[in-house]
């Protein structure tokens, strides 16, 4: 046992002065207890739960239990300036008073507050101490001064301050520095009444007078001077005086076919005095249902007078505008209902009259007015874009000279003009049993006024051919993929020409079976159509009826429209006057016709066309791509449906069903 301590006791004794020593010193007893124990009998007994580890680990374990707790982070400033409030009374070229700056000190210690900059400092005093004020740290406005505060928390430093008043050209001014404050007040008291006063830099929060002083109230904005400037009231008699007015007014009467519009505005000059509010003479047969300005407070309609009221008394100018209504004669010799401005000195301005509708003024009587020009009424008449009109200005003279207008009116019918219109619309459609349809379009177009004609064509048609007035077109394509076809402009009225569109496409529909139903859709226009012919070639090994619909069956007949009617070189089996024979066969009839004219001149003329066509022909090819004239091909039996009136842009379609014929097509 006494080896063992001895053993133990140089370590001991290296760690006496650490702070683990106790727990070694156990350590080692309980050591010495399991040796004696050891050295005893064995006997049955348990394990005392102790645990031997290094003196290192025991220290991590510790430190695991028993953290350190840190320090916590110094403020990012050592003191803030929280609110300055000034209390000063102004006393010939100085402002004396107080001023209350509140600090809050984050920081324990000395501290170092400057004092708001241009402040003549009289006393500075801390919880009721007089404390002393030190210039502040250099490089960092040196000059100015500071105050030391030792211990944390809010503390509020007062100081008598004096500031001095600037006087320039009549005017006093009071300027209190800039400061990084939060919260900036100033209450200033004037011991004088009757200035006016002005506030930069802030805004003014209250106003008041006593019997003998004026104090104000105001609130510093941001790090901006607080500046008060005033000046001594200058007395004005203006408003007192008797009122005097100088007005114009403007009217624009609009005569529609059931009621007349009456559109005025009033401008106010006073000259002497205040105007609370301005009365207008109305005739008897307008109401007036709106007045608006930015002044106007009220108005009201009373004994034939209009009374605007203001917001406040208007000592210079005022703008306003009356909008009313009045039931006139439709025709004829019409009184125009006047208003006039009453209690002014001088009346001017003037009255517009226009016409709405069909209608034109034949002649007009006014007095007191003089003919004037649109233009010279102002922008309320001159933006007018009414045909019938007619301005007349005030005759300058006293406000009360009378003045009236009649004028006299005539009315016309209005009469519906057509810009654009189909007359009628002749399809050819030519059916095969796998359901392949070649479709010819012709439109008897009348045009006044459109530059081109939309076409929507079924889904999933190819377009072949299109023609305007027999000459071939290339047609335009519009952003929703319809076609757009140029129009030709014909002179306006009932009797303009009509010209033919001819759109030939190609469309797949399904393939026909023994029987069913079938659904022929055809293009739709931005045009109505008058009326409508469909004239459907179906195969002979099928008979096919028609379905109620928008189409019904009738016997075949020709176009109405004269440039829709068959070509009669084609009835012919000639070549079509829109497709010139070959050179070879013309030559070959000019020549005949050389020969057996007797008359010599015509001869000699006719030699000499024929002559003068044959250089043309030979002399070389025409340069270009000609165009392909495609010819219908009518082929097999077929029905004939006709209706009435499509509107634009709706798809005419027409049902029929169909079913093998029996006889396998022999008739």
């Amino acid at each position: 046992m006494k080896t063992l301590i001895l053993a133990v006791f140089p370590q001991l004794r290296r760690f006496a002065l650490g702070p683990f020593f106790p727990c070694i010193v156990a350590a080692s007893l309980c050591w010495g207890a399991v040796a004696q124990a050891q050295e005893k009998p064995a006997e049955p007994s348990h394990n005392a739960g102790w645990v031997v580890i290094p003196v290192e680990e025991y220290r991590v374990l510790r430190a695991k239990a028993y953290p350190v707790e840190h320090d916590p982070e110094p403020p990012p400033m050592d003191a803030t300036l929280t609110r300055v409030d000034y209390d000063l009374r102004v006393a010939g070229d100085l402002a004396a008073g107080r001023a209350n700056l509140t600090i809050d000190v984050l920081k324990d210690g000395w501290v170092r507050v400057p004092v708001p900059a241009g402040l003549l400092v009289r006393e500075a005093r801390l919880d009721g101490k007089a404390v002393s004020l030190v210039p502040g740290a250099a490089g960092k406005g040196g000059a100015h001064l500071s105050a030391l505060l030792s211990h944390a928390g809010r503390s509020v430093l007062l100081l008598d301050v004096d500031v001095p008043v600037s006087m320039s050209a009549g005017d006093e001014s009071l300027a209190l520095p800039s400061t990084e404050s939060g919260v900036t007040r100033a209450e200033v008291l004037l011991p004088r009444l009757g200035v006016d006063l002005r506030v930069a830099g802030g805004l003014l929060s209250q106003k008041y007078e006593t019997p003998a002083e004026t104090k104000w109230v105001a609130y510093a904005r941001g790090n901006e001077a607080l500046t008060f400037t005033w000046r001594r009231k200058t007395e004005d008699h203006h408003v007192e005086l008797p009122l005097r007015l100088r007005g114009s007014l403007t009217q624009l009467t609009s005569l529609a076919e059931d009621s007349t519009t009456v559109y005025a505005e009033a401008s106010l000059d006073v000259v002497q005095g205040a105007a609370r509010e301005v009365k207008i003479q109305l005739p008897e047969k307008i109401t007036i249902n709106q007045v608006s300005g930015a002044m106007v407070a009220d108005w009201e309609m009373k004994n034939g007078e209009l009374a605007v009221t203001f917001l406040e008394p208007v000592e210079h100018s005022a703008r306003f505008v009356i909008l009313g209504e009045s039931r006139l004669a439709r025709d004829g010799i019409i009184d125009i209902p006047l208003l006039r401005l009453e209690n002014t000195e001088r009346d001017e301005g003037g009255v517009a009259v226009e016409v709405l509708g069909a209608g034109e003024i034949k002649g007009q009587k006014a007095q007191g007015l003089d003919d004037a020009d649109a233009t010279d009424l102002g922008d309320m008449v001159a933006s007018r874009q009414s045909p019938a009109l007619v301005a007349f200005r005030a005759r300058p003279g006293e406000a009360g000279a009378t003045r009236s207008l009649s004028v006299n009116v005539a009315r016309y019918d209005q009469q519906a003009v057509l810009m654009a219109n189909i007359e009628e619309a002749r399809y050819q459609v030519l059916m095969s049993t796998d359901g392949k349809e070649l479709v010819q379009a012709r439109y008897a177009v009348r045009n006044n006024q459109r530059n081109f004609v939309k076409v929507t064509l079924p889904q999933g048609a190819t377009v072949w051919t299109v023609t305007l007035a027999g000459k071939p077109v290339r047609p335009g394509q519009s952003p929703d993929g319809s076609l757009l076809l140029p129009l030709e402009k014909s002179r306006g009225g009932d009797d303009a020409p009509a010209f033919a569109v001819e759109i030939l496409y190609l469309t797949k529909a399904a393939a026909w079976a023994e029987k069913g139903r079938e659904k022929v859709t055809l293009p739709a226009l931005d045009l109505p159509i008058s009326r409508t012919g469909l004239l459907l070639y179906y195969p002979p090994l099928f008979h096919v009826s028609a379905e109620p619909g928008t189409f019904r069956m009738q016997e075949y007949q020709n176009p109405m429209s004269a440039v829709l009617e068959p070509n009669v070189f084609e009835s012919m089996g000639l070549a079509s006057k829109t497709a010139p024979a070959a050179p070879a066969e013309q030559f070959d009839r000019l020549a005949n016709f050389a020969r057996l004219s007797d008359d010599k001149e015509k001869k000699d003329a006719t030699q000499a066309l024929l002559d003068r066509f044959r250089a043309k022909s030979s002399s070389g090819k025409v340069t270009g791509i000609l165009p392909i004239n495609v010819s219908f091909p009518a082929f097999g039996p077929s029905i004939y449906l006709v209706s009435e009136l499509t509107s634009e842009n709706q798809f005419p379609a027409a049902e029929f069903s169909f079913q093998r014929d029996k006889k396998g097509g022999v008739r």
